[in-house]
């Protein structure tokens, strides 16, 4: 074997200037922040939220055209963030993750004299003292590396065991553009924290933090190599799952090398039915597959998007025999997540509440895994979600399509406290979990736009109750200890709400009712308080004729009740 002696890769020209980079990305954020806050918060404080509603649509479709331009001539971590908006499906709108889907698939490719300086400069040696040949044209081009089909010389593909090969390569100056991509987030994170609207529902220094150290274990491709060994023990003994090897004698921090194991995408459905493969027989497999990384293993592909699975036609296999002549073969392992082992629990606790369409049990299990905030009206979301479950509970993404808008309307009239308050809240260490999932439903759709998620779930929980049999009997066991104090108890707290009773101390609360009177008061109050400006500022123009100096001080006067109008919605907020 050729010997190999690791040096620094020269510094590459080109990378830019990085404080340009950091002011533009600043200026953009800060722009698109100024105008959100004028049309969400400001004009709706001053009774023109009509207008904020009438162009919300625009607005939002102009964001995400101009931060298109900005993350195809940036890239870097640009694109990363408008991928992770792009598979937000279920909170952003479709005007934000049309424009901003297949983002990716734009990243200009590096040439490839540059991908070789850097190659070797890792590697110490020639590429062809490395491999029989390299191909220039990369198979794939991503925001922070670019990848290169490949072929071992024969000695060295005897000790890897490999011979074709996919020679993975960071883009260069990608060190220095990380830090400045990540040094502006950071600060726009600080802008937000500072936003009542944004705090109450997530710490975004925190989940900076949390995307900064994905990024960062993103580019060690070293640590890559050990997710896809880590990955690939933990499905060793499923038929359903394959992974790459890694060829350890080759791979360094910025270039890795592994089996080339490409196959047919997962959503190519034409090639998927000429291999005799039915696309509505992935989905399930798909599904299910993720559901073991969740929620029983801990540890599972964090970008399961349609380049990075394949759908690998197996002749001879346990798999074939058992009718399914195919595996799913998953690549890229840059981005991995962990689900501790508490947050594992209660996502089974989802899990199971929601097949068996428990509104209670799904509260319960929500509150468990830290997305509902303290606050929250529990016993009304509780109502809500078992009348969502009456009502949509089991249908897919199709049926839901077809569905009556005037339906979804009258659901959100009923609840419309509820929707406005929105009691849900990003906790750490669920980005990567939220992006997983939302990822997954978009590619069974894809595979089958009948797909129904429920039919995945349901299947997947009852074996979770099974496996959990003993849990489920310490938690009756629990159940019934707490049961028996409460009754214990119970004659003591009869007799104090007798005496309350008869003091006439006994107060009843009504959240959703107290919030109804108070808001009533506020609007009370700042149509008193819009009364009283227009009175003076009339008065004012009219006595002004006369006599400028009283007529001014009307004017000016006029600004306290504006204020006060403008503070009394302030706090309804």
């Amino acid at each position: 074997m050729t010997s190999v002696r690791r040096v620094r890769a020269d510094p590459v020209p080109g990378v830019g200037d990085t404080r340009a980079r950091y002011r533009r990305i600043l200026r953009f954020a800060a722009w698109h922040l100024a105008v959100t806050w004028w049309f969400e918060l400001f004009l709706p404080r001053v009774g023109l939220g009509r207008v904020a509603e009438r162009t919300r649509g625009k607005r939002m479709q102009r964001f995400a055209q101009h931060f298109h331009v900005l993350a195809v001539e940036l890239g870097g971590l640009m694109i990363k963030v408008g991928q992770f908006l792009s598979s937000r499906l279920d909170v952003l709108p479709p005007e934000i993750t049309r424009e901003l889907e297949g983002l990716q698939d734009e990243v200009p490719a590096v040439p490839f004299p540059a991908i070789r300086a850097l190659a070797e400069a890792e590697l110490g040696a020639p590429l062809d003292q490395v491999f029989a040949s390299v191909e220039e044209t990369p198979i794939a081009a991503a925001s922070l590396g670019q990848a290169h089909r490949a072929q071992l010389l024969p000695s060295h593909g005897a000790d890897a065991g490999l011979k074709t090969v996919v020679l993975k390569v960071q883009r260069p100056g990608i060190d220095a553009i990380v830090d400045v991509d990540l040094a502006a987030l950071r600060r726009v994170g600080g802008w937000l924290s500072r936003v009542r609207l944004v705090s109450d529902r997530a710490d975004m220094p925190a989940l900076v933090e949390e995307f900064a150290q994905i990024s960062l274990e993103e580019i060690d491709y070293l640590h890559e190599a050990g997710n896809a060994e880590r990955f690939a023990a933990d499905f060793a003994d499923d038929d359903r799952v394959g992974v790459p090897d890694v060829a350890w004698e080759w791979s360094t921090r910025r270039v890795l090398v592994l089996e080339d194991v490409a196959a047919i995408k997962i959503t190519d459905s034409e090639a998927l039915l000429a291999a005799g493969i039915d696309p509505a027989q992935v989905a399930p497999v798909f599904a299910s597959v993720m559901f073991d990384q969740l929620f029983t293993r801990g540890f599972f592909h964090a970008d399961p998007h349609p380049g990075n699975i394949f759908v690998t036609p197996v002749a001879d296999s346990p798999a074939s025999a058992a009718g399914r002549p195919w595996k799913l073969t998953f690549i890229d392992f840059g981005m991995m997540g962990e689900v501790p082992p508490n947050t594992r629990s209660g996502l089974r606790k989802l899990l199971i509440a929601a097949a068996s369409r428990d509104g209670k049990g799904l509260v319960s299990a929500i509150s468990d895994v830290g997305v509902l905030v303290p606050s929250a009206d529990r016993a009304e979301l509780e109502r809500g979600m078992t009348h969502l479950f009456a009502r949509f509970g089991g249908m897919g993404f199709a049926e839901l399509r077809e569905v009556d808008q005037r339906e979804f309307l009258d659901f959100a009239v009923e609840f419309r406290d509820l929707v406005r308050s929105l009691p849900f809240q990003l906790p750490e260490n669920f980005l990567l979990i939220i992006r997983a999932m939302s990822l997954t439903s978009g590619v069974c759709s894809s595979l089958d736009a009948r797909f129904n998620l429920w039919d995945a779930v349901e299947p997947y929980a009852a074996q979770l109750l099974r496996d959990e049999r003993g849990n489920i009997v310490q938690d009756v066991a629990q159940q019934a200890l707490d049961a028996a104090g409460l009754a214990l108890g119970l004659p003591k707290r009869l007799d104090g709400l007798v005496t309350r009773i008869e003091d006439g101390s006994l107060s009843v609360a009504n959240p959703r009712l107290e919030r109804q009177l108070a808001r009533l008061d506020r609007t009370a109050q700042r149509a008193a308080s819009a009364l009283a400006f227009g009175a003076l500022l009339i008065a004012g123009s009219v006595v002004r004729a006369d006599d400028v100096v009283l007529g001014n001080v009307l004017m000016i006067a006029s600004v306290v009740p504006l204020l006060h109008g403008l503070w009394a919605g302030r706090r309804g907020l």
